[in-house]
């Protein structure tokens, strides 16, 4: 537990074959907290990759210490949305940051979303690729055409007030997120969505802050056709839903 007065911050790392990724990612993690004097737990929840990643994050948890890595791993790939159901769970902070592995999101930037929390005492701070000066590098003209027009639909059918609603780097007050995930339906890409839509519902104060997104380095993208396609469905959903 956090000192008295001082803050813990619990990060939320779904894994799936990410054994190359992971120990980067965690190194820079850590060293991000250390460096601004921020308690801290890592919670990697690894879906049976067959790649190994588990036996990975067993190495660091020993590197690190089980007081810094917990590991929380499931018996097979059960999809994003859970992933974050089954970290809550284990969750000892009262703020929890939500990332990706594959260090497409940099933790340089946690000190920024820690910062604009504080300064409106904010529910939720998501980053922004797509205002404010937040950028995108390493995809192809498709893949920064899907994510537009991905987020496009997105805000003309759910208008949620947010300008990256697709995106997956945030900072949540713990109850809150417990709250949301509650009362959020979707399992997939589209739960990140739908959070922000249901946000907007029950009146949670958020907040934007820039981030620069860089394309994985190691592995292969998750998001294939199938993922595209369900999206498209859970928007169509959702919207008939709110």
């Amino acid at each position: 537990m956090a000192p008295k007065g001082q803050h813990k911050y619990s990060v939320l790392l779904p894994t799936y074959n990410e054994r190359e990724n992971l120990p980067i990612i965690t190194w820079m993690l850590v060293k991000a907290f250390k460096d601004n004097e921020l308690d801290f737990e890592i919670i990697i929840i690894d879906d049976a990759s067959p790649d190994g990643t588990l036996e990975v994050a067993k190495q660091l948890q020993k590197a690190f210490g089980e007081d810094r890595i917990l590991l929380r791993p499931r018996a097979g790939k059960l999809g994003l949305g859970t992933a974050y159901i089954h970290g809550i769970e284990h969750a000892t902070g009262d703020f929890v940051f939500i990332m990706d592995a594959d260090m497409s999101h940099h933790p340089k930037f946690i000190p920024d979303f820690i910062r604009k929390q504080k300064e409106g005492n904010l529910d939720v701070v998501t980053g922004t690729r797509y205002a404010l000066g937040g950028a995108v590098h390493g995809w192809d003209l498709r893949r920064k055409l899907t994510s537009r027009v991905a987020n496009y639909l997105a805000d003309t059918l759910l208008t949620p007030g947010v300008s990256d609603l697709t995106g997956s780097f945030r900072l949540y007050k713990k109850p809150v997120l417990a709250a949301m995930i509650k009362a959020t339906k979707s399992k997939g890409y589209v739960f990140q969505m739908e959070m922000m839509v249901r946000a907007r519902q029950m009146n949670f104060s958020i907040g934007e802050v820039p981030i620069t997104f860089v394309d994985r380095v190691f592995g292969e993208s998750k998001l294939g056709a199938a993922e595209i396609v369900g999206y498209l469905k859970g928007l169509w959903t959702l919207f008939l839903d709110v």
